[in-house]
């Protein structure tokens, strides 16, 4: 089990990590954001891959569950508990999101792409959940990561312990989370949704 969770995480991490770096890319605009989004798409948006992936959440997601209860009564260090608890919530987000985004292609027959994603984002109150929502994904995406890496390193590098690189590796996802909220929030000041996006917002 911790080996198929394993597998399937670093087959969802490249997706994600491409996911993220195509948020990121809204700091400089809806239209780089949406471009680099289409070329991503010819790769993901095949059939193949699509049904790979979404047999890798579910994966994800079970054998995540599994892993929790069996390791929750060992928690000792600071990274045993945050991998737990980050693995819980990106089981929770992933099971939703993706529900959301099936929902709104299949169902509400949208292009769920930038204006799809930030939708409740930029509209309050809806921002009041969708803010932190998005923000502690993000956030416990890189806080997942710094505990497996703090669980698999053994040795320094560059002069820095395995703590402090799983530290820097946290702290580096809390500073991404808080530039990448500011693009897809056009700096704070809010991004106009298209009409045939209301349907999310309630208009």
């Amino acid at each position: 089990m911790k080996r198929l969770h394993y597998i399937s995480g670093v087959t969802i991490t490249i997706f994600i990590g491409l996911h993220l770096l195509n948020h990121f890319l809204s700091v400089f605009g809806e239209e780089t954001h949406i471009k680099f989004m289409d070329q991503l798409r010819i790769v993901y948006r095949n059939i193949f891959i699509e049904y790979i992936l979404f047999i890798t959440v579910i994966i994800q997601i079970i054998s995540g569950l599994k892993l929790f209860i069996y390791k929750r009564k060992t928690l000792v260090t600071f990274f045993d508990r945050l991998q737990v608890w980050t693995g819980l919530y990106l089981a929770f987000f992933l099971l939703i999101h993706v529900s959301a985004v099936l929902s709104g292609r299949y169902l509400l027959n949208l292009d769920t792409n930038f204006y799809f994603g930030v939708a409740g984002l930029n509209t309050f109150p809806l921002s009041i959940f969708f803010i932190p929502y998005y923000s502690f994904a993000i956030i416990s995406f890189f806080g997942h990561i710094a505990a497996i890496h703090y669980q698999k390193m053994k040795k320094k590098f560059v002069g820095l312990s395995v703590k402090q690189q799983s530290k820097i590796i946290f702290i580096t996802g809390i500073i991404f989370t808080l530039i990448t909220l500011y693009g897809l929030t056009n700096g704070f000041s809010g991004i106009k949704i298209p009409e045939e996006y209301n349907v999310l917002i309630g208009k």
